[in-house]
């Protein structure tokens, strides 16, 4: 990362004093942020990572109200998450590449098109149920979510290169808060982005989710991509088969606790994500299952929600954590928090209690978010930063569906109790792994590996 040249945020011009200089002293944490990026940036960053939020839910309304079959609707929701699972990478790789602009406008329209052609595709299927019959769909469905614009990640990459100047105490103050932002911004498009469509859809037309999801995309992604603030993010200059194979050389005479140590410093925080995904994909199914027990399953929307807006509150909070208490601490005591409360959850039988037990349930998971975001670009190699923000939101997209299909199976044969079991399991993995990545962050450190 290096310093963003002055154009960087135009709009802040003659008014941000440079982190360290004592402004952060006189300035509230997040009035900082449009200092640093402009006032544009974050309505940017915020509403066109919607079209993301919109994308699974909207697919699985469209071709369940097209088909009548709900089979070929969870399907084609599946498809989505894992085209995005397996694209989101790709991008952040390219963006690291050739320049976050260039990739970002190329799958707006990329993505634009797809959207448009799965709108069509869930109209003409023939056979209606038959999925067998649904290849079209599917295929629509799979290249939508793989061309997603990863906005959110790329946007933690930029904050990421504005913050990476001035004194170490300013940096870490000013990247704290741009990241519980982040996490904040997160949690309300994903409970915004399936509000939205469910309403849209119910009193429009099931298609019309999509086609506005569509419309942010080629019109706010591209506006996000060229935003002043992509200049401070260096991209990584291809290189040439002699200068690869020199860092081939380099890497193969590390010591071989090195490799293992800064290969597990990634993974670990991917796999963290996974959890987190499954934690939430596990708890949206169990309250369907709890929902219908004694009202309808359209019920759990509005339960999940509740969790989702105490964790975005909470993620907010992280700007104001003391420096004292550590990325690691943070991890782990998040982590036994939410194995703690997610207990809880076998309590309930009606919906008030249980109302309460989310609302609670909900304050350690958006700082564990931010948290995993934030040793994620610690961690992240030299010229990867991107790959390693997208690898995080793939790993929450792989394991939403993991978590998703795991409790729907022991909702369906042994109630909803049994599959609350499985978001306890998560947070339990949650926490397991953050004392194995405060383990192996604290060797990596004393042995000054890179990264």
């Amino acid at each position: 990362m290096s310093q963003p040249p002055a154009a960087a945020a135009p709009e802040a011009a003659g008014t941000a004093s440079p982190p360290g200089s004592g402004s952060p002293r006189r300035t509230g944490r997040f009035a900082r942020l449009p200092l640093l990026a402009g006032r544009s940036f974050i309505p940017l960053g915020l509403f066109a990572r919607l079209p993301l939020a919109m994308l699974t839910v909207g697919a699985l309304t469209l071709v369940t109200a097209v088909t009548g079959s709900y089979a070929v609707g969870g399907v084609s929701a599946g498809a989505v998450g894992i085209g995005s699972a397996l694209g989101a990478p790709v991008l952040g790789a390219l963006a690291d590449r050739l320049g976050q602009r260039r990739v970002l406008v190329f799958a707006a329209v990329f993505n634009t098109v797809a959207v448009i052609a799965l709108i069509l595709a869930a109209h003409v299927i023939p056979g209606g149920q038959d999925l067998a019959a649904a290849g079209p769909v599917l295929a629509a469905a799979f290249v939508a979510g793989a061309s997603c614009p990863q906005v959110g990640p790329l946007a933690r990459v930029r904050w990421m290169a504005l913050t990476s100047r001035g004194g170490r105490e300013a940096n870490n103050a000013d990247l704290d808060t741009a990241l519980s932002y982040e996490g904040t911004a997160d949690e309300l498009t994903f409970v915004l982005g399936p509000a939205l469509v469910g309403i849209l859809a119910s009193l429009f037309a099931p298609w019309l989710p999509l086609a506005l999801a569509a419309a942010l995309t080629l019109t706010l992604v591209p506006a996000f991509a060229v935003h002043p603030t992509h200049r401070a993010v260096i991209r990584t200059p291809a290189r040439t088969a002699a200068a690869a194979a020199q860092e081939k050389q380099r890497r193969s005479t590390l010591p071989a606790r090195q490799r293992v140590a800064a290969f597990a410093a990634v993974a670990l925080p991917v796999l963290a994500m996974v959890c987190m995904g499954t934690f939430f994909g596990s708890t949206q199914t169990s309250l369907s299952s709890f929902a219908a027990s004694f009202a309808t399953s359209e019920l759990a929307g509005l339960l999940y929600a509740v969790m989702g807006l105490s964790s975005a509150a909470a993620a907010l909070s992280v700007a104001y954590w003391p420096p004292r208490v550590t990325v690691n601490a943070r991890w782990l005591g998040c982590a036994a928090l939410m194995a703690v409360l997610a207990l809880l959850l076998l309590l309930p039988s009606t919906a008030l209690p249980m109302v309460l037990v989310l609302l609670v349930l909900g304050l350690p998971v958006g700082p564990l978010m931010v948290t995993v975001f934030a040793i994620g670009g610690l961690v992240a190699p030299a010229g990867k930063l991107g790959t390693v923000m997208t690898a995080l939101a793939s790993g929450i997209v792989a394991g939403t569906a993991l978590g998703s299909s795991i409790s729907g199976q022991l909702a369906q044969h042994h109630g909803y109790s049994t599959a609350f079991l499985v978001p306890v399991c998560a947070a339990s993995a949650l926490f397991l792994l953050g004392a194995a990545a405060a383990v192996v962050l604290h060797r990596k450190k004393i042995a000054q590996g890179p990264a």
